[in-house]
């Protein structure tokens, strides 16, 4: 794992793909002889999910297989998800599309984990779980994401590193199809598959929850999995729900409406805006009338922010994973180009804010300061500081608002991870998705450790929230499962997004009690 190119921008990658793709020979065996066999994929060890068997490499001669190394954190990963469910459904007997896991951080070589993501993401193909990068070092893949190409004939044809341009690649497959048949070696079957199943509940892998503004004590939770927005009441119960629930992109009202796994949001007290994640949009929902709107974005993957001001209606986003809101300002972790965003709901234009788009961990002006899929957005009470959850490099980050200005407040690098309290300087984080200011201090979800950590801004100190020692009082207690929001209600109450338990969790310091709020 010496190469890390998820750094790339998006018009990179595509060039790169476009070219390769567009010269079919010269992709041909690049980083292999031309010919070279396949190396076995069924290999003792590795666990594989959605077939009952794993899948020799010769039995599936006859059809063009595409090997898709991934991780589960990796948001570039996350964007071929669709790309490959295109190509499966086009061509369902003629191409096998086989995931293979190969984990960046310590908690993604969890096969709870592993599975969690495969019903997260919706996978139905075949996937290989290679904790030990087995598969990843026979085929020589040095980067997040790497498709690499299979001929029907068993052998290798090319690799590619990063995102493709979804037509240009789904073209290319057609074409290896197509040339398969009329060379005799296709032999189209369809594989006999069995998903994992969908856990069943109020609740499927919830996002982000935060409070609405109002006499009455309400809350919002985006309940990513049910492509749906939950208005909550005080108490944890349901007042209303904003979605169809069907996986779409589309305005009106209510219960007509409908949303792409959305994970982040904000409110004010008229309405609630959606970080609208697999649509790559930002939503409205009105609170009096129920009727949803479409602020930013237009449902594809984009490149780069704007640095000047564009309408939204016509800007592409990509992957936005959270918001907060000061005024009119709606600022928004644009996590698939690892930038900060902000969109200006007076005018409705939106524009860069923060981060040049590279994937890493630098600080500075605007231009300078660099990101690494920021998913958790938090405003101090005294709206000066904007405080980033900044995932892939493990680490919190914060925005001066009076100079724009970007500076680390934990976090080393993109590969410095772990569970460590202490100085600043010293501590470490592990893929942190939630964060929430809180005046002298900021609570972090630590999504891979699923723990919650407190930054002491007094002190510069990492330590676990509150000791960490609660007494669940629930009829049946179980830990944290990879915790994606986090909220403040009051000194004596935190709401933790229990996201692989499907739940909220309430933490009572005063008591050192805990229990499940909502589930």
């Amino acid at each position: 794992m010496t190469f890390f190119y998820r750094h790339r921008t998006f018009s990179t990658i595509v060039l790169i793909a476009m070219l390769a793709l567009a010269a079919f020979p010269i992709w041909r065996g690049a980083y292999a002889a031309n010919g070279s066999p396949a190396p076995e994929i069924a290999l003792d060890g590795l666990q594989w999910f959605n077939v009952a068997k794993p899948l020799p490499i010769a039995s599936l001669r006859g059809r063009v297989v595409i090997l898709d190394f991934w991780t589960e954190g990796c948001i570039n990963c996350i964007h071929i998800i669709p790309i490959l469910r295109g190509i499966e459904q086009k061509y369902p007997e003629q191409v096998v599309v086989i995931g293979v896991h190969s984990p960046k951080f310590a908690e993604e070589k969890s096969v709870a984990s592993l599975k969690d993501a495969i019903v997260r993401y919706e996978l139905r193909h075949p996937i290989i779980h290679d904790p030990g990068m087995i598969l990843w070092n026979a085929y020589d893949v040095q980067a997040w994401p790497t498709l690499v190409i299979v001929g029907a004939d068993g052998n290798i044809l090319g690799r590619i590193a990063g995102e493709p341009n979804a037509q240009t690649f789904t073209n290319a497959i057609g074409d290896l199809v197509a040339r398969a048949g009329k060379a005799g070696e296709l032999k189209p079957a369809k594989l006999a598959l069995a998903p994992e199943p969908t856990p069943q509940g109020r609740f499927l892998f919830p996002g982000k929850l935060k409070a609405v503004p109002g006499e009455a004590k309400q809350w919002v939770l985006a309940d990513a999995g049910h492509n749906q927005i939950v208005l909550l009441d005080d108490a944890g119960r349901d007042v209303r729900r904003f979605g169809s629930g069907e996986t779409g992109f589309r305005d009106g009202a209510a219960s007509a409406a409908s949303f792409n796994h959305p994970q982040g949001l904000i409110a004010d007290d008229t309405a609630i805006f959606i970080a609208d994640t697999g649509n790559h949009a930002i939503r409205r929902v009105d609170l009096k009338t129920g009727a949803v709107t479409t602020l930013a974005g237009i449902g594809k993957r984009g490149s780069l922010l704007p640095t000047t001001a564009q309408p939204g209606a016509t800007t592409a986003l990509a992957s936005p994973w959270d918001l907060e809101k000061k005024g009119t300002q709606l600022f928004f972790a644009n996590a698939g180009t690892h930038q900060i965003g902000v969109l200006d709901l007076a005018d409705g234009k939106l524009r860069r804010f923060a981060g040049g788009g590279d994937e890493a961990l630098r600080t500075g002006s605007p231009e300078e300061a660099a990101f690494a899929q920021p998913s958790g957005l938090s405003l101090a009470a005294d709206g000066g500081t904007l405080y980033v959850a900044d995932a892939e490099s493990s680490a919190i980050r914060a925005i001066d608002l009076g100079n724009d200005r970007t500076h680390t407040v934990v976090g080393a690098g993109l590969f410095d991870f772990g569970r460590v309290d202490g100085s600043f300087d010293r501590a470490r984080l592990q893929h942190p998705l939630g964060v929430a200011a809180d005046g002298t201090r900021v609570l972090v979800a630590d999504t891979y450790n699923s723990r919650v950590r407190t930054l002491d801004l007094t002190h510069k100190t990492v330590s676990e929230f509150d000791g960490g020692k609660f007494t669940c009082t629930d009829p049946v207690c179980y830990p944290l499962r990879e915790p994606a929001g986090i909220a403040v209600a009051s000194a004596d109450r935190i709401l933790l997004v229990d996201t692989g338990n499907h739940r909220i969790e309430e933490f009572q310091p005063s008591s050192k009690t805990s229990h499940t709020w909502a589930r």
